[in-house]
């Protein structure tokens, strides 16, 4: 991993443009090619980025940032006061709950519990700012990304969001929809979603199990 801290301006040129002023910023380059550009004030969400495959070329005071589909991320380099490089590894990779690692294997055998017509194309679909838990196709054949959480809340509709921001700029998945599942979702992650254009489905862990209930009901 490639750190450089410099004092830049940032262009996306693509189908959609987008101008990041004259700042200090963190530039941070993946062994997988992907570049993104972060700020101090947020947890892990990048300003900008470009996900692999995509090509560096540098030259001096100034990065072309280019993918596959001819978009281009231009960085200008007015000072660096920091240009690093790690070698971090092979990561052992996310070890979730195991009621969500399950849920989520649960759901990638029996994806039209989802919706119908759902088939699952990937489990974990690889993505540069992290993986996505399904990746499906709906009835009519469209992309659509699935964030698992064994309870629903705010935080996970915006990890979803992100990594839908991120399929969209993809021409071979877009347009990517978004499903959010989980056995609970509170009501706030419910507004947020249905804000976003994501679909909330919340699903019975023990139903698909294959385990019925023995408690009584009314209905």
């Amino acid at each position: 991993m490639r750190l450089v801290i410099a004092r830049c301006s940032v262009d996306y040129v693509g189908r959609l443009s987008a101008h990041l002023p004259l700042a200090t910023r963190l530039l941070m380059v993946k062994a997988d090619g992907s570049v993104s550009i972060h700020a101090d004030d947020r947890a892990y969400k990048p300003l900008n980025w470009m996900s692999p495959p995509c090509r560096l070329e540098e030259a001096p005071g100034v990065w072309r940032v280019v993918n596959k589909a001819g978009e281009e991320l231009r960085i200008v380099l007015e000072e660096i006061f920091q240009d690093s490089s790690y070698e971090l590894g092979v990561d052992p990779g996310l070890r979730k709950d195991g009621v969500e690692a399950h849920l989520q294997e649960l759901l990638a055998a029996n994806p039209t519990t989802l919706g119908d017509g759902f088939t699952l194309v990937r489990r974990e679909y690889p993505t540069a700012i992290g993986p996505v838990d399904l990746l499906c196709r709906d009835g009519a054949g469209a992309t659509v990304a699935v964030e698992v959480k064994r309870r629903g809340d705010i935080d996970g509709v915006e990890q979803l969001t992100r990594y839908l921001e991120l399929l969209n700029r993809d021409p071979l998945l877009a347009p990517v929809r978004g499903v959010f599942t989980a056995q609970e979702i509170k009501p706030q992650a419910r507004v947020l979603a249905a804000d976003r254009g994501i679909r909330c489905v919340a699903v019975d862990y023990d139903r698909l199990r294959g385990i019925e209930r023995d408690e009584l009901t009314l209905f």
